[in-house]
């Protein structure tokens, strides 16, 4: 595909205040940033009038704890936020964040098809398969999961989900007044899953999607069997990558992996996050996020390194490099393997300090770049160019200025160079993506829908 044809995909990540932890700090104090609709529908049309694929929230599930009393977290839950929002928009997706390991399958496929009709379309469920303890505390499970149970379980709930989805098809509602039928049951797909995590019976009172598609699928995780996970299930994978070498790597094998399910590659779209610091010149994006850092204490940022590399930061001095040895030679939980890998290749690349690193580290996982508009569209082209990424998942350092200035900086340059659309050229969210279309229940079998649900 040549230059001009290959357009780059946006979400954004849709945070309180932006992706800075001291963000808020340089705003007006509200209570809106919790659940304030008003102020989330402004950042929504303004996405939406820069033509990005989505809105992306990144949810955490649990309740308020330590690092919530240092800033604002966006507390609504994000289904219900998003179909508020999207009776204010027209065509932007709709990303919610909801876990595959917690709650029950019919309850998620209710909720996110709910979703993709009031949206007309424009759904997404975000998969995460996270154990938080701050979100088991609240939803009182007590086990923490290892590696291979916990993808089988949230195996079990996918198909389970999946096959929700496609108990109603559209032919079913027949609406025949003269036979008193409005929904013929010899038309319906039944659902019995008796599984090892998981049961469910019936068929959902519901289409599990608008016009008979399956709602697009977005999942989150850069290790290896979440890759697996993500090349079976996912329209979209939501990954950290901080080093070109290794994200083209991992773009390169998560495709195949798809291809290996009998996919199309190119139906499997890579967005990596993307934290983004503007400036009109180099030194003045580097001055904004200078006074932005600046407001941070160093304390919980120190922590929060420590539990990234799983080392005992009293041993570190924050004016030399990293113990590479040390790190290297250390075995860590599969929990943060990928993300940890990806912070120290990137370190290693820059000869950062860890007082630079410390600053590095706020951005969740995700990579940051610090320039001008110009200098962030050329790294966004050669990341897309070189089969890094298909796009990028954006996290703006302050909401909604910094958005404003990346829509009229970063998105216009890009629509210059025709890399990025002017218009959207369809209605719902999976035909914008360029997917495939993915009706309901088309990879299913009757044999498959009333056993395990760990199998399509």
């Amino acid at each position: 595909m040549s230059r001009a044809q290959r357009q780059i995909r946006f979400c954004l990540n849709l945070q309180a205040t932006g992706r800075h932890d001291a963000a808020w700090k340089t705003l007006p104090p509200t209570a809106d940033w919790l659940a304030g609709i008003d102020y989330y529908t402004e950042i929504a049309r303004l996405a939406e009038r820069a033509r990005f694929d989505a809105l992306f929230i990144a949810d955490r599930l649990g309740v308020l704890d330590e690092p919530s009393h240092r800033r604002p977290w966006r507390g609504a839950d994000p289904v219900v936020l998003l179909a508020a929002l999207a009776r204010e928009t027209d065509h932007i997706g709709l990303v919610a964040t909801n876990p595959a390991l917690q709650g029950d399958p019919f309850t998620r496929a209710r909720a996110i098809a709910t979703l993709d009709h009031v949206s007309k379309g424009r759904a997404a469920w975000n998969i995460v398969t996270s154990q938080e303890e701050v979100t088991r505390r609240a939803l009182g499970f007590t086990e923490r999961l290892d590696d291979e149970t916990r993808y089988r379980r949230a195996e079990e709930f996918v198909s389970a989900v999946d096959a929700l989805w496609g108990s109603l098809p559209e032919s079913a509602v027949v609406a025949d007044g003269a036979a008193d039928t409005y929904v013929d049951p010899a038309r319906t797909r039944p659902v019995r899953i008796e599984g090892e995590f998981h049961r469910t019976e019936g068929v959902l009172p519901l289409t599990g999607g608008y016009r008979g598609q399956r709602p697009v699928i977005f999942q989150a995780g850069a290790s290896r069997r979440s890759m697996e996970f993500g090349a079976r299930w996912a329209d979209a994978l939501f990954t950290s990558q901080r080093v070109p070498e290794l994200a083209r790597a991992f773009s390169a094998e998560v495709k195949a992996l798809a291809a290996a399910n009998g996919r199309r590659p190119a139906d499997l779209l890579v967005l990596p996050g993307l934290f983004v610091v503007l400036g009109a010149t180099e030194a003045e994006a580097q001055e904004r996020r200078r006074g932005l850092d600046e407001q941070l204490a160093l304390e919980p940022l120190l922590a929060a390194l420590g539990a990234l590399l799983e080392i005992d930061v009293a041993r570190l001095d924050l004016d030399a490099e990293l113990p590479y040895a040390e790190l290297e030679g250390r075995t860590v939980s599969p929990a943060v393997t990928a993300r940890r890998d990806q912070f120290i290749a990137d370190a290693r690349r820059r000869r950062a300090s860890v007082r630079t690193l410390l600053f590095n580290n706020l951005s969740g996982g995700q990579r940051m770049i610090v320039g001008t508009p110009e200098q962030v569209a050329d790294d966004i082209e050669h990341w897309v160019d070189t089969g890094a990424a298909d796009g990028f998942t954006i996290n703006i350092d302050v909401q909604p200025a910094g958005f404003v200035d990346f829509t009229t900086g970063v998105v216009a340059e890009l629509q210059d160079r025709g890399r990025f659309r002017r218009e959207y050229a369809h209605d719902t969210f999976r035909e914008n993506l360029g997917l495939s279309p993915h009706p309901l229940g088309s990879a299913d079998t009757a044999a498959e829908r009333t056993t395990t649900g760990q199998g399509r």
